[in-house]
């Protein structure tokens, strides 16, 4: 009988599977079709879809339409994932971690000041390689390319500095934006992913800083 935590695979599809837990680890978003093809050297994007769709047929990923990076682990491979993006629901008697969830943040106060806790909620330990310390309910659709939408539960570890490529909370004078972090060498992009929206260009002398990188999301429609 077919062990259905361990899904067979092909050569090729655990090495676009073991490409995916990399990305999500190393950037906190999976890759495009276009970004697997280039670095498993197929002639178009629309090969790495094939093995896409194979691996979700047998239970390896979970792919979303309508977003470009639109691919989730299951939850079975999420757990040996270094820092997955997607969480399942938690399970009361699993939950080991207490987060509170911040609200609206005021201008200058720290994003952990106990009056813009709105309530906390109990997540399952053990699906964060890197523990979070708190919940960030996300505002508008300007990362929904990557699958964080409008209303999402945004799982955040406090930091004050991040990787190029990495999804960050950032604090702008005062504002609090998630957005893909890109230091150049004349600047620091903060990087929508969706078209629709504006790179936002901070100069050297600009009030901003990294309030804490992306370890995780809790769906929006999960009721919680």
């Amino acid at each position: 009988m077919t062990d259905l935590l361990s899904p067979k695979l092909t050569a090729r599809q655990q090495q676009i599977l073991d490409l995916i837990k990399h990305a999500i680890a190393s950037t906190g978003a999976p890759p495009t079709r276009a970004e697997i093809a280039h670095q498993l050297g197929f002639k178009s994007a629309n090969a790495a879809e094939e093995h896409l769709q194979a691996l979700a047929r047998k239970g390896a990923i979970e792919l979303v339409s309508g977003t470009s990076r639109g691919i989730r682990l299951r939850s079975h491979e999420r757990a040996h994932t270094e820092a997955p993006l997607q969480l399942g629901l938690p399970i009361p008697s699993l939950s080991q971690l207490v987060l509170p969830l911040i609200g609206r943040v005021a201008a200058g106060s720290p994003i952990l000041a106990q009056e813009h806790v709105d309530q906390s909620y109990q997540v399952e330990k053990h699906l964060f390689a890197q523990t979070p310390d708190y919940l960030l309910r996300v505002r508008g659709m300007s990362m929904k390319d990557v699958g964080i939408l409008d209303g999402d539960l945004l799982a955040v570890k406090a930091m004050k500095d991040a990787k190029n490529g990495q999804i960050v909370v950032a604090r702008l004078g005062e504002d609090v934006t998630v957005k893909r972090f890109v230091r150049t060498a004349q600047h620091i992009e903060l990087r929508a992913e969706n078209p629709d929206y504006r790179t936002i260009v901070v100069e050297p002398g600009d009030p901003f800083e990294v309030e804490g990188l992306a370890v995780g999301l809790i769906r929006n429609s999960f009721s919680l």
